[in-house]
């Protein structure tokens, strides 16, 4: 094959009340051991969705793809890690946007979703995209490496959003942004209110750069930047549930 198996084994400013310290009879059996001296996300999380969040002929017919890369800046040249890529629509046509001189890394945990995008990869010949699974809590990005990171209507369904976006944060390299699409509903309806997406990334230490809301698309996008300082896991407070 030709594409790469990256280790291969994928302006709203409102505050959002925190939540008060975990409970100390909080049971932390549910969560990977890896996550647990990051707060626990008060809000629930829906059940995911399958890796196609619609027919790709219905996004390009709603210029979905074209408005996100316009709006997130993506030229020749340009770096990006396409997080929860799944069937892989926005990899592909990042990678056509990058050009010879960018790259794209897809991420997943979803390793069928992964071996499905890596034939496509190979049978459209795309030679600048590589692939590379993550983990619920950690996306395995190499340091200092993204001009952008796209979460593309997935963001609502991580479980540990405070250990991801935290061990997320230095894959971004000088100026880099992380760009998020999702809807303004309820995590467990399959979206996530602008103002609690704001809360859980200043949480971990970013900030918000811009904000569209986007009802032709289906959802709103946001940007974020990096904050001076990424806080201790232990002094991270997580934010309150949307209900």
């Amino acid at each position: 094959m030709r594409f790469s198996l990256l280790y291969f084994a994928a302006p709203i400013l409102a505050s959002v009340s925190l939540a008060g310290c975990e409970p100390a009879a909080d049971n932390q059996a549910d969560r990977p051991e890896t996550s647990r001296e990051f707060p626990r996300a008060f809000r629930p999380v829906s059940e995911t969705s399958g890796t196609e969040f619609s027919t790709e002929a219905k996004r390009d017919e709603a210029g979905e793809a074209k408005q996100v890369m316009d709006w997130a800046g993506i030229r020749p040249g340009t770096t990006v890690a396409d997080i929860g890529a799944g069937e892989g629509y926005y990899t592909v046509r990042l990678a056509e946007r990058v050009g010879e001189e960018g790259r794209v890394l897809a991420q997943d945990i979803n390793r069928g979703a992964l071996e499905r995008l890596g034939r496509r990869i190979d049978k459209e010949n795309w030679e600048k995209v590589s692939i590379k699974p993550g983990e619920i809590d950690d996306p395995k990005l190499p340091k200092a490496s993204f001009d952008r990171i796209f979460m593309v209507h997935m963001y609502h369904e991580i479980t540990e959003p405070y250990a991801f976006l935290w061990r997320m944060r230095p894959a971004l390299a000088r100026g880099g942004e992380v760009i998020v699409v999702d809807r303004d509903r309820p995590t467990s309806r399959h979206g996530i209110p602008p103002k609690l997406l704001f809360c859980e990334f200043e949480a971990v230490g970013y900030k918000l750069k811009g904000f569209s809301e986007r009802p032709k698309v289906g959802g709103y996008f946001a940007r974020f930047e990096l904050a001076d300082t990424r806080p201790e896991p232990a002094k991270i407070k997580a934010c309150a549930s949307d209900t």
